[in-house]
């Protein structure tokens, strides 16, 4: 009897289940992790094979009725095995469909169909027209002129890893590439010239160091680890040590730092201390730089793989160890689409490949902190600064009765004169850009709010634009007041330019250095900041959180912390967490070398307890704290939550669909809490309201949502509103 050949297909569409497909007769059974075309309603799209079966021609007629895939695209599966496995458990705990899971966990180029195969490195190379060009014609574009440059220099090439290294910026290489004078090419991949693994010697380890290194060293198979070290204790120092022996094997290292802005330093330090290559994956590369990226890992020829969290899907042939750096980062857990926490699947991840992984945070997330006590993540402890830097000392500054419109107090500002009169670095933190938050009219009261969210338009001063941060929706200042005519419009509140601002005035000669997402939107833009603020250039420091993380500024003595008490005051559970993190980050950037740093937290709440916890430094401490407060509330680690989110032009489509979903008859563990407005109510002109699950156990938790997605799959009012469901969300707002 003939056998009729189907095969389960995951296709990227938003349905939670695989769909059969039939093999014509004379085309070879694709294996399981391979790319096929397949037809799709009226669209042809690019699936991966998850199961093939054979069934009996006796079912032929059913079989009949399937569609043919148009085309295997790959002879060999894209797909291993434990990427197979890890997509499928990603589906599975975070409730989404798998095509969409696959979709996040392969590069662009890949799921449009192009060929999962590259010859070599990439170089950048000048062409015969750039090889005549003269550098001096682009004296009006710096950074053009410096890749041309170099590449002058280096008639042969420079590999993307180098160029990155040497801080020439992608946008620079781009504009020449458009005047014709640069093109991108690959190359056949060479070894290194260099017999040696090690590029540099290692530094000499303090004890509890190398204790940690050694514990590193000695993980056999899979074990988790939490490297809790206070900021400047050698946390990275650690890592490379612990990779040694690994990389000396032959074996392959995958790194996930939270954001991009710490991938060229980090790079950086990896090249320069091994002679390997090193791959780096993140957002800001091409497709083409992504795929090239992706295979040379999977090939085996990428030995230390350095990305943000969608790396933790890179394929790896001979996979070592996966480490985790600020493993605390709330940037590591996805916000739309597929909501995943990459700290979670680097642990998955580990236990399938059977390899140790690497936690590493000076302020650990409660749940990671649990588990460490509870034994089940091995704790190493880094408690002293490397060398001779000494821990910070915090101080509260009381400023109940500083004016609204005066954001640093005179004592703040006599310690940075102090400090900068030193020739010494201040960083001056304030987690909100823009000129000032509010525009209101003195005379009525008006305010400039959003026309299509529940939140004020922030004044941007030097385009002269009022924008949304929530939806981006912007418009001109207006000259007089909308609703009474008033020409008495000021400005409340301060944001990161207006910081700026006030200190170039105040310090006329010590250069002020910006950097917020409106001053590193230009690609390269960051890195040359970061590097401008490196070499110390600038005196003062202005920025939101993208300086809090990992960055070494040698001679950083000083951090202001401006509106410290939001976080603490905030509606989510997780704000004071979160708020407390971000404050030993940013006081972890100063005194990292022989002066020891000052930390000046400006607050209007100067009594709140935590606040004065913090000043200790020690933040177990306040980590103790709060997870009593969560074991009493039940909630996270000590109980398990999701969050169901419906959006709708009409709230009372939202609150009817949730509605009938919270009144459910689920497992008596379970509770269903709202629906309530979410904090911030409409958002891009859409009313937003949310269902809280939250169980003490995981199984009757999930069994819930099962529950509830089947009946929206099925309610039609689920087709008039935009849903999502977030497990383990880390942002209840």
């Amino acid at each position: 009897m003939t056998l009729a050949r189907t095969l389960k297909v995951a296709v990227p569409v938003p349905l939670r289940r695989l769909f059969d497909y039939s093999v014509p007769r004379g085309m070879d059974l694709p294996a399981p992790g391979c790319r096929v075309e397949v037809e799709f309603g009226r669209r042809n799209l690019i699936g991966i094979v998850w199961e093939q079966s054979t069934q009996e021609q006796a079912a032929e007629q059913a079989s009949q009725k399937l569609k043919p895939i148009r085309r295997v695209l790959d002879a060999a599966p894209v797909m291993d095995p434990d990427l197979m496995q890890l997509c499928q458990r990603a589906a599975d705990y975070y409730h989404h469909p798998i095509g969409d899971v696959l979709a996040t966990a392969l590069p662009t180029l890949l799921r449009q169909g192009q060929d999962a195969q590259v010859s070599g490195e990439l170089f950048w190379c000048l062409t015969p027209r750039g090889q005549h060009a003269e550098v001096d014609a682009l004296s009006r574009a710096p950074r053009q002129q410096q890749a041309l440059s170099l590449l002058k220099e280096h008639p042969h090439g420079l590999a993307v890893p180098m160029l990155s290294a040497l801080s020439v910026p992608r946008s620079a290489l781009q504009a020449l590439e458009k005047k014709g004078w640069a093109e991108l090419r690959e190359m056949a991949a060479s070894e290194s010239s260099s017999k040696q693994l090690l590029g540099e010697l290692p530094l000499p380890p303090g004890i509890e160091q190398e204790a940690a290194i050694r514990a590193l060293r000695e993980a056999n198979g899979f074990a988790p680890y939490l490297l809790d070290g206070i900021t400047g204790s050698g946390k990275t120092e650690v890592y490379l040590q612990a990779m040694e022996p690994l990389l000396a094997a032959g074996k392959q290292i995958l790194v996930l730092v939270p954001e991009i802005g710490l991938t060229p330093q980090t790079v950086r330090r990896f090249e320069k201390r091994f002679n390997v290559p090193v791959e780096s994956l993140h957002s800001g590369m091409t497709d083409r730089e992504r795929l090239h990226g992706w295979v040379r890992s999977r090939l085996g020829e990428a030995r230390i793989i350095l990305g943000t969290r969608s790396a933790i899907f890179t394929p790896m042939k001979s996979p070592a160890m996966i480490i985790v750096d600020e493993a605390h980062d709330s940037s590591l857990k996805q916000q739309e689409g597929l909501r995943y926490n990459a700290r979670d699947l680097a642990v998955w991840r580990a236990h399938m490949l059977d390899i140790p992984v690497v936690l590493g945070s000076a302020t650990p997330s409660l749940e990671t902190l649990y588990l460490a006590e509870q034994g089940r993540y091995r704790h190493l402890r880094l408690r002293e600064r490397a060398g001779d830097a000494r821990p910070p000392t915090l101080k509260i500054e009381d400023c109940r009765e500083l004016p609204g419109h005066t954001p640093l107090s005179p004592r703040s500002l006599k310690a940075i004169a102090d400090t900068v009169n030193q020739q010494q670095q201040v960083l001056v933190f304030l987690n909100r850009r823009g000129y000032a938050p509010v525009i209101q009219c003195h005379d009525c009261g008006w305010q400039a709010e959003c026309e299509r969210c529940d939140s004020f338009l922030t004044w941007h001063k030097s385009i002269g634009r009022l924008i949304c941060h929530h939806c981006t929706h912007e418009r001109r200042v207006p000259a007089h007041c909308p609703k009474c005519g008033s020409s008495a419009l000021t400005d409340a509140g301060s944001g990161t330019e207006k910081i700026a601002e006030q200190l170039q005035k105040a310090f006329p000669k010590h250069p002020v250095l910006r950097i917020d997402r409106d001053t590193t939107r230009r690609k390269g833009s960051l890195n040359a900041a970061l590097a401008k603020a490196h070499s110390g250039e600038a005196s003062i420091l202005v920025g939101t959180q993208m300086l809090a993380k990992g960055h070494h500024f040698a001679r950083l003595t000083l951090a202001i912390v401006l509106d410290a008490d939001g976080g603490f005051l905030s509606a989510d559970f997780r704000g004071p967490e979160h708020a407390s993190q971000l404050i030993l980050q940013v006081a972890g950037r100063t005194g990292r070398e022989a002066h020891r740093g000052t930390v000046i937290i400006q607050s209007r709440h100067p009594d709140n307890t935590l606040l004065h916890t913090l000043l200790s430094g020690d933040y177990a401490t306040i980590a103790a704290r709060l997870l009593a407060d969560r074991r009493m509330a039940g909630l996270p680690p000590f109980g398990h939550v999701a969050l169901l989110r419906c959006e709708s032009m009409k709230a009372n489509e939202c609150i009817e669909l949730l509605d009938q979903l919270a009144v459910l008859p689920v497992d008596p563990r379970v509770q269903l809490l709202g629906p309530v407005p979410a904090p911030l109510e409409r958002r891009q002109g859409r009313f937003r309201f949310q269902l809280l699950l939250r169980a003490d156990l995981r199984a009757p938790l999930h069994g819930a949502i099962g529950q509830l997605l089947h009946v929206l799959d099925r309610h039609p009012l689920a087709r008039r509103c935009r849903w999502s469901l977030d497990v383990d969300p880390v942002d209840m707002l």
